[in-house]
């Protein structure tokens, strides 16, 4: 299957006063791959601002932007489309003694770092163990772990911040898309296999009206390693496909982040999003 899609990305922040001295990031243009073309993409910036842009280390493409004078509100609007094609389902089969190849561990070592917030705590990290050792294939051992997240977390909109660890979602059994994707993330990583966080979008209806603009948000799934790239999407328990339009990739959110900065100025802010996904065509290729 193929589809093209426009997404437009509105978000920014409304400040309690006056603010200043504002320096950004904004990553919300879909990056090319294998699978995903973008057509078109543009982003706009309110007040006008200086932009610059770059592709992070990660390679995902970044746009960077100052405001100096003063302001209440900043507006950012993004608006992309983009051809996305068959993704694929499954690896190459690699081997558990693939994965301890020093040349192997050396140039995926940034995959397998289990920090902060993707520590996924001791009784996790226990059970995928225990796991790894019974299964005869990283492969195996990822679907399997992912099951275990998946049977104890429940997806619930609202009931984590982006700052929540990876390990008071496991204790608490609910969290959103980030959170499942941070458990599933460090639970790999504990095996041995490499795995990012990916950011994007995903369009929430699974058989779209061709032309109509449905409500979306930002959304997140990994990809794990297994002799090539494979995603999966442990929030909608499934295969990332054509629906699922990739921004970038890191090593959790905050490599990832849609928009963040720095400025000079009022103390508090509210940040605003708003997302639509259109589909424009869908077809068997």
């Amino acid at each position: 299957m193929a589809s093209q899609l426009r997404i437009v990305h509105r978000t920014g922040y409304r400040y309690a006063g006056p603010v200043g001295a504002s320096h950004n990031e904004a990553r919300m243009t879909p990056r090319a791959t294998r699978e995903q073309v973008l057509l078109a993409s543009k982003i706009e910036v309110t007040p006008v601002a200086w932009i610059h842009n770059f592709v992070d280390y990660w390679g995902t493409p970044v746009t960077a932007f100052e405001i100096a004078e003063p302001h209440s509100m900043l507006d950012v609007v993004a608006t992309s489309t983009v051809d996305v094609g068959e993704r694929l389902t499954r690896g190459v089969g690699a081997e558990w003694d693939d994965l301890v190849e020093p040349n192997f561990t050396d140039q995926y070592v940034e995959w397998l770092a289990i920090g902060d917030h993707v520590d996924p705590g001791s009784e996790l990290r226990r059970l995928a163990t225990d796991i790894a050792r019974q299964t005869e294939t990283p492969a195996v051992a990822a679907t399997a772990i992912l099951d275990v997240i998946r049977e104890r977390v429940d997806y619930v909109p609202g009931s984590t911040g982006v700052n929540t660890s990876a390990s008071a979602v496991w204790a608490t059994g609910a969290g959103v898309c980030q959170d499942l994707v941070h458990l599933s993330l460090g639970a790999l990583r504990t095996v041995g296999i490499p795995c990012r966080y990916v950011s994007g979008y995903v369009m929430p209806d699974s058989q779209p009206v061709i032309g109509e603009a449905r409500t979306g948000e930002s959304h997140a799934w990994l990809q794990f390693w297994d002799g090539v790239w494979v995603g999966v999407d442990p929030t909608n328990n499934t295969i990332p496909g054509d629906f699922h339009v990739e921004i970038g990739v890191g090593r959790d959110y905050f490599d990832v982040p849609p928009l963040k900065g720095v400025y000079a100025g009022a103390e508090s802010s509210d940040l605003f999003v708003e997302v639509e996904i259109t589909v424009l065509s869908h077809a068997d290729r």
